[in-house]
């Protein structure tokens, strides 16, 4: 059975929790406190993060590689394009969502950041306007990638989710975009997902 170490509030588990909960299979979560981590987090990755996915003696971290691997160990529901091509640019856009919306993410979570209001601030910005400007993609489509729920609204919910509890309000030109969300959160693997800490942290 796999077994997935996740963080009850953190995004990148959150991503990893839904898609186990997509396809409906057997698998165990274990709660790992982020702020008092065991020891052998530390032997899993070597980075100290979650979440970190183990099956016999497979060991892998980083969201979006656990995500491949459980879409391609379990294909149906099939959150990767078949198309070698769709699929090349899902993992264009999933390094984009890293490096254009993520590492401002990590800004916002870290504890060192906590403090500084400027880097928060300029984080919270950038967040803004990248999402202000996907925000037109959702008048004419239902999901990223059209009409089928893919990989890249596994990665970018979990954000979605957390915009009050990172204090970023956006402009009513993102209306389609919330719209967008609302459909993902209404999912049942999504709503199953969510551990309670992430619940309260939405208005």
């Amino acid at each position: 059975m796999m077994v997935l170490y996740s963080g009850t509030t953190c995004p990148f588990s959150h991503r990893c929790r839904f898609v186990l909960f997509e396809k409906g299979m057997d698998f165990e979560i274990r709660d790992v406190d982020l702020y008092n981590k065991p020891e052998d987090i530390n032997v899993m990755n070597p980075y100290g993060q979650v979440p970190i996915l183990v099956e016999r003696e497979l060991i892998l971290y980083e969201s979006n590689i656990i995500n491949e691997y459980i879409d391609e160990r379990f294909p149906h529901p099939q959150l990767m394009p078949g198309d070698p091509v769709d699929r090349a640019r899902v993992r264009l856009f999933l390094l984009n969502f890293e490096k254009e919306l993520f590492v401002h993410v990590n800004t916002l979570e870290s504890r060192t950041s906590k403090g500084n209001e400027k880097a928060l601030e300029k984080a919270r910005a950038h967040i803004r306007e990248r999402l202000t400007q996907l925000a037109p993609v959702f008048l004419k489509q239902k999901y990223m990638m059209g009409e089928n729920f893919s990989m890249l609204d596994v990665a970018i919910a979990p954000l979605l989710w957390r915009l009050d509890y990172y204090g970023i309000e956006l402009s009513k030109n993102a209306a389609p975009l919330l719209k967008y969300a609302e459909r993902i959160f209404s999912r049942p693997a999504y709503i199953e997902a969510l551990t309670p800490s992430e619940k309260v942290m939405r208005k």
